[in-house]
C-alpha cells in the first residue's frame, strides 16, 4: 500500500470575466495550498473499490482515467480519510482525485507522462490540475492553465465554516454570475501582485467576484489582514500575521461556526 496527502487550497484570488467558448467562463486565480490535509491509500486489488467516504465520485473516476490512459484495468483499493470539510469551497475533492492520480500512476508499469496526467486532471476538474504542481499557482483560462508563483508563506490560516450554509452547486453559481465588468482591471491588479513576489500585499487582492459572506469582515476586525470566501463558498478563510492572533480569533468566532488553523503549505 501507498499513502499520500491530499492538501486543501483556498482561492487566496478569484476574479471571474465573460463566458469563454464551450460555455465556461474566463477566471484569474490565486490558489494556495494549506496544510488541512485528507489522505489517500491505495494499493493493488482484483477489482476497483474506494472505501472510506461514501460520497466519492472524483477518486474513483480518476482510478478509471488513469487505468483508461495506460491500457490497463483499474485494480486497485483506494481509501479515502478525510478531514477536509466537504462541499466547502477548498477543493477537498479535486486534491482526493490528484492523490488518486499520482499513486495509481506510481502503481503502474509504464507511467503516464507529467503532461498527460495534468490532460486528465483537467477533465475531472478545473481545480484538479493545480493538485498536481507545487507551490502557489496563478490560474488562468477555466481554471486549469498554471503558472507558478512565489507569495509569502509567513502566515496562519483561520478557516470559519459557517453554521446553516451549504454549498450551492459551483455550476449554477457560475450560471448566475453576470458582473463581468471590470474584468481587465483586476485581473491586472492579481497579475501585478502575483508578479510582486514574496513581497507582495495580499491583502490588497480584489474580492472573490463568485461569493461574499460578513464573516469575511468579522475575520478582519479580529485581526486578519486578508478576509475572503473560497472559492463558491461557503468556507470564509483569513490570514493572520502569527498563530497567537489566529488562536484568538478562533475562540472569538466559534460561536459563528465550526474553524480550523492551517498553514500554507508549498508540496503537493
Amino acid at each position: 500500500m501507498i499513502s499520500a496527502p491530499a492538501p486543501a487550497k483556498i482561492n487566496l484570488a478569484l476574479v471571474v470575466g465573460p463566458v469563454r467558448d464551450g460555455g465556461l467562463h474566463e477566471v484569474m486565480t490565486i490558489m494556495q495550498r494549506i496544510d488541512l490535509c485528507d489522505t489517500i491509500s491505495l494499493e493493488p486489488a482484483a477489482e476497483l473499490t474506494v472505501d472510506g467516504f461514501a460520497g466519492d465520485t472524483l477518486v474513483r473516476r480518476a482510478l478509471e482515467a488513469v487505468a483508461e490512459a495506460a491500457g490497463a484495468e483499474p485494480r486497485w483499493r483506494a481509501t479515502i480519510e478525510k478531514r477536509i470539510p466537504v462541499a466547502a469551497g477548498l477543493g477537498g475533492g479535486s486534491s482526493d482525485a490528484a492523490a488518486a492520480l499520482r499513486l495509481a500512476n506510481e502503481l503502474l508499469g509504464g507511467p503516464l507522462s507529467a503532461y498527460r496526467l495534468h490532460e486528465l486532471a483537467a477533465c475531472l476538474g478545473s481545480d484538479v490540475p493545480f493538485f498536481l504542481e507545487p507551490g502557489p499557482q496563478l490560474g488562468t483560462g477555466d481554471g486549469t492553465i498554471l503558472e507558478a508563483i512565489d507569495l509569502r508563506q509567513d502566515y496562519t490560516v483561520l478557516l470559519l465554516l459557517p453554521h446553516g450554509e451549504t454549498k450551492q452547486s459551483t455550476a449554477e453559481v457560475y450560471a448566475r454570475f453576470t458582473s463581468e465588468g471590470g474584468f481587465e482591471e483586476r485581473s491586472l491588479l492579481v497579475r501585478r501582485l502575483a508578479a510582486a513576489g514574496a513581497g507582495a500585499d495580499l491583502g490588497a487582492l480584489p474580492p472573490n467576484d463568485l461569493a461574499r459572506s460578513p464573516h469575511a469582515a468579522r475575520l478582519l476586525e479580529l485581526g486578519a489582514f486578508r478576509a475572503d470566501v473560497s472559492g463558491a463558498g461557503p468556507a470564509v478563510f483569513g490570514l493572520f500575521p502569527d498563530r497567537a492572533g489566529a488562536e484568538r480569533a478562533a475562540v472569538a468566532a466559534a460561536a459563528l461556526g465550526e474553524t480550523w488553523l492551517a498553514r500554507p503549505t508549498w508540496y503537493v
